[in-house]
């Protein structure tokens, strides 16, 4: 074999094992693999206390999340960090020609800074956070996601990609116990952080009535809602409301709800995860809006 044949071997492999990798982490990224343990980021982890943040300080990982804040207009992006190998899967230009400053580093610098454990894939991204956005805003959406308290930043970024994909206009949820803007909720959302309004008011029931000022009909997910879900549905704009994790929704959230309704499983499971449960409910909403 000739040294061209074995370079040109090279270079197909190469390219191959970069498609795979990258096939996998988007897989790892949705959801659907699971991230392999790592025993030794665990231990270095024990170890790692997070640094300080400033209130309008956040920091972004990911090849997906950190490439859709790139491409999102409205970010204020205070620096780049990423390595060699993660420069190039993004694709980007010449440093020099970037408005904001680039540093190349090693993966460890990045743990140092969002700890071992952190799948950041080799790219951080300092940023300020977007731009806070106003109900009124949303008189031509015709469906929004309201969010209960849910608590866990994996579940909003999954329901904030689910909004997405669904052409919902918002995700509304509370200033307290629910997650603000950060690395964990923009790597689970994969991107949809950057596509959606993601609305935090203080007072949920105040912001519901804002909502049927605005023409929206409010439905409420419960597992014991009087009706079938289908069967609630009115209007020309819905807003679907989900309670917690645990809790569901909140008495005061029930008594302001337009509705309260049931997803109807056949099966001996009768509840879902709030992420599963908003899907389903996105689904069954934009099919009734399009008729």
């Amino acid at each position: 074999m000739s040294k061209d044949d074995a370079g040109g071997r090279s270079a197909r492999d190469t390219h191959y094992a970069n498609l795979r990798r990258a096939h996998r982490d988007q897989r790892r990224e949705r959801g659907e693999i699971p991230t392999p343990k790592d025993d030794h980021r665990r231990k270095k982890a024990e170890g790692w206390k997070a640094p300080a943040l400033g209130p309008d300080q956040v920091f972004l990982y990911g090849l997906h999340t950190v490439r859709a804040a790139l491409d999102n207009p409205e970010r204020h992006i205070i620096k780049l960090s990423v390595t060699q190998n993660a420069a190039q899967r993004l694709d980007l230009p010449d440093p020099t020609t970037l408005p904001y400053p680039v540093e190349t580093v090693l993966p460890s610098d990045i743990d140092k800074v969002l700890g071992p454990e952190a799948i950041h894939q080799g790219v951080m991204l300092e940023t300020r956070p977007l731009p806070v956005r106003r109900l009124g805003a949303l008189k031509e959406s015709p469906l929004i996601l309201v969010l209960d308290q849910v608590t866990d930043p994996h579940n909003v970024g999954a329901i904030l990609r689910t909004a997405v994909a669904f052409g919902a206009g918002a995700v509304i949820t509370t200033m307290r116990h629910s997650p603000t803007e950060s690395g964990v909720l923009a790597k689970s959302a994969s991107g949809a952080l950057e596509l959606i309004p993601y609305i935090q008011v203080t007072n949920l029931a105040e912001a519901m009535e804002e909502l049927h000022a605005l023409g929206f009909y409010s439905v409420g997910l419960d597992s014991e809602g009087p009706q079938p879900f289908e069967a609630t549905l009115s209007g020309d704009k819905v807003a679907l409301v989900l309670g917690s994790e645990g809790k569901g929704l909140r008495q005061k959230t029930r008594a302001t709800c337009k509705a309260l309704a049931r997803l109807d499983m056949p099966g001996a499971i009768k509840s879902l995860n709030v992420s599963n449960a908003a899907a389903i409910a996105l689904y069954a909403a934009r099919q009734y809006l399009v008729k």
